[in-house]
């Protein structure tokens, strides 16, 4: 067999293997699907628990039913998703696009353009089906369970009346349908989940779901707290509310975490967190507070049942910690028009993203709390030891950093960290044989050209990073996924081990797993912690290994990076070079290149469907209402040949006084599957005289 063949042979087998496990993915999943439909049903409580009970339960671990039901099937998928992505940079992804893939890609098109919950595809309005489905199937199940035997007599043997103890019953059932949504709170926010890359989810895309289920989860704790308490007020029961059981439920950490949710929640609330943010982002941090005392409130067991969301969270937050550690080497900097401000960081060669990934920044000399995303600018490809993203300076902190760059006394050094960068689930769009910007005309709503002294030129600046400084690279390397998923299985055999010892060694001899003598409080706090140490030892040994790997690759060129006199541009020369496009059109500046028409808006449905035999993808940048128009034209009978694709740039666009209207489109071959080599392939440029990454398959093999 010649290399060829062998490494089709390869290929193939990797394929089958990613197959097999996809599959087996599956099936767990619908059974823990099945756990979830059963739990509100009386089988589940009096027959399918005790047994698991019995069987699971142990001198060992003690809370073994729960761990096992709930906790394992969802960390082994997210184990198991770690290994599926890391063999797909193993599988050739510069091939053509095949009908399979076409079909998986229909399922990424936009369903629901107008609403409450923005733009939805398919894929996300399956999951949000699903869990409607649930937690409509799990209020009635509940309801039926829980209101049908309560009659005059047995209100009567328990010396209350009947609405009594159907309020006692709601309130219980709240509480029950609310762990529902904890349950699922977190997975949207955990920005390196592989559970979300599987099904081609993003955090950033899913983050309103984030939104959605934590108002609905704090409606119902809400009304699961005033339920007891008007419960306990008409039954002479107040003392009730400042009671901490030793064994059994302690409801003053309910009223604790209770308490700490509802000022999540206030300060998340569109009119607060709009104006001012930084509170929103600081009293977030009780999410801290809110877990902790949950946990105390129901106790560690029961805690398990959304555990592997917090779980999966925690993992990711600690690593984004360790990374934010780290100082990264700023090479350069351009004061781009429009006050605009480029910053060009020195890459880990190792380090691959794909086009649209997104970096948060921290600058500490601005500020020590503050982290603001930005879109990529940059290719790995063709910019193998650069990474490069652009700010517009429009709030307070991107103006800080605009004066300081601007500054007439010319700064050399700014202490910068990074978490990131964080690419998109699918670049499937780049597997076409050409790929071609053009025609990018940019549409400015307000009726005159901004003043001549904000288009002024470009200016750079060359940084001296200091020795401290590294180059920005993935937090676990080049095998990411790989040592993601040794990370959650490693971290959970630890957390096994821990509370093994501690329930055989210390609890068992006092409780003898009756869970009616050992403190619920204690046992909550100690495997808490045991949680918490375990992902620090399993992380932390993955990161420093990783951090050492990095450092013996890239001493021999930390230097490298720094100007030279021989290869450091002279003044002189720096508005003309950066005033050019060296790849496709290196004598045209960016104002020939950018047709910029004033007073009005594009007339998006002929932009988009003029040019219908082609298989456009469309990518779409900008305001809501701009994103909503596109999907709409995009999702509809009229243009079968338009792929609606967002990267969620919302949070990065580049605006200043309404100059953000630009759509970028992408063409593959026709339909025939020939080149079309007639289309000139340009660097296409916003209305800031930017120019976004050109992007080709080649670039990103």
């Amino acid at each position: 067999m010649d290399v060829v063949q062998i490494k089709g042979w390869l290929h193939e087998r990797i394929k089958s293997i990613q197959l097999a496990m996809k599959l087996l993915i599956l099936v767990i999943f619908l059974g823990y699907i099945m756990i979830w439909i059963m739990m509100p049903t009386n089988v589940f409580w009096l027959h399918w628990l005790p047994d698991i009970h019995k069987k699971a339960d142990s001198t060992y671990f003690g809370q073994g039913a729960y761990i096992l039901i709930y906790s394992f099937p969802i960390l082994l998928i997210a184990t198991l998703g770690c290994l599926c992505l890391h063999l797909e940079k193993y599988t050739d992804d510069s091939e053509n696009i095949t009908p399979r893939d076409q079909r998986f890609a229909s399922w990424r098109q936009p369903v629901l353009v107008r609403g409450p919950l923005g733009i939805v595809s398919w894929t996300e309005l399956s999951c949000l089906v699903m869990f409607v489905v649930l937690l409509v199937w799990s209020v009635s199940a509940y309801v039926h369970g829980m209101l049908k035997n309560i009659t005059r007599q047995s209100a009567s043997k328990m010396g209350e009346l009947v609405w009594e103890v159907k309020l006692d019953s709601v309130a219980l059932l709240l509480g029950l349908v609310g762990n529902v949504c904890l349950s699922f709170l977190f997975f949207p926010v955990t920005r390196g989940s592989p559970i979300l890359r599987l099904v081609g989810l993003t955090s950033e895309s899913t983050i309103k779901y984030h939104i959605w289920l934590g108002h609905t989860l704090l409606t119902v704790f809400t009304a699961h707290g005033l339920c007891y308490s008007i419960f306990w007020a008409n039954t002479h029961q107040m003392l009730e509310m400042v009671k901490w059981s030793k064994v059994g439920i302690s409801n003053v950490a309910g009223e604790v975490a209770l308490l700490s949710g509802l000022t999540m929640w206030i300060t998340s609330l569109s009119v607060v967190r709009r104006k001012l943010f930084e509170l929103f982002f600081y009293t977030h941090h009780l999410y801290i507070v809110f877990i902790l005392f949950f946990v105390l409130h129901v106790g560690f067991s029961y805690s398990c049942i959304m555990l592997p969301g917090f779980y999966l969270f925690l993992i990711d937050r600690f690593l984004r910690f360790l990374q934010s550690q780290q100082r990264v080497r700023l090479i350069s900097a351009r004061v781009l028009p429009c006050q605009a401000m480029e910053l060009n960081f020195s890459k880990d060669p190792r380090l691959t993203y794909n086009p649209s990934s997104i970096m948060f920044i921290n600058m500490k000399s601005i500020s020590k709390l503050q982290w603001h995303p930005f879109t990529v600018t940059s290719n790995n490809n063709t910019d193998p030891d650069q990474l490069s993203i652009v700010i517009k300076s429009e709030g307070s902190w991107s103006q800080k950093l605009y004066e300081k760059l601007s500054s007439p006394t010319p700064i050399d050094h700014l202490d910068i960290s990074v978490e990131g960068p964080y690419s998109p689930t699918s670049t499937s769009f780049l597997r076409h044989e050409m790929l071609v910007l053009l025609q990018i005309q940019a549409y400015v709503t307000r009726d005159r050209s901004p003043p001549t002294d904000s288009q002024k030129l470009p200016q750079s600046i060359w940084l001296k990073p200091s020795e401290v400084d590294r180059p920005v690279s993935a937090v676990l390397g080049s095998n990411s996924w790989l040592w993601l998923g040794a990370i959650i299985s490693a971290s959970f055999i630890i957390f096994l081990l821990l509370i093994g010892l501690l329930n055989h060694y210390y609890i068992y001899p006092v409780d003898h797993n009756t869970n009616m003598i050992y403190p619920y409080a204690a046992r909550s706090m100690i495997s808490t912690v045991f949680l918490c140490v375990s992902v620090v030892i399993a992380a932390t040994l993955a990161f420093i290994w990783n951090k050492k790997q990095n450092m013996r690759d890239t001493r021999q060129v930390q230097d490298s990076d720094s100007p030279t006199p021989m290869s450091c541009p002279v003044p002189e020369s720096w508005h003309y070079n950066v005033e050019r496009e060296l790849e496709s059109i290196p004598h045209r500046s960016f104002k020939q290149v950018t047709t910029v028409h004033y007073g009005r808006r594009p007339n998006l449905q002929k932009i988009l469907s003029e040019n219908d035999e082609y298989n456009i993808g469309v990518l779409v940048s900008g305001p809501k209402k701009m994103r909503e128009d596109v999907a709409g034209i995009c999702s509809s009978d009229l243009t079968k040949s338009l792929h609606y694709r967002s990267f969620s740039f919302t949070w990065t666009q580049i605006s200043h006084n309404s100059q953000r209207f630009y759509c970028i489109e992408l063409r593959d071959p026709d339909a025939s599957g020939h080149k079309n080599t007639d289309l000139p392939r340009q660097r296409a440029f916003n209305s800031q005289g930017i120019a976004p990454t050109a992007i080709s398959s080649k670039d990103v093999q």
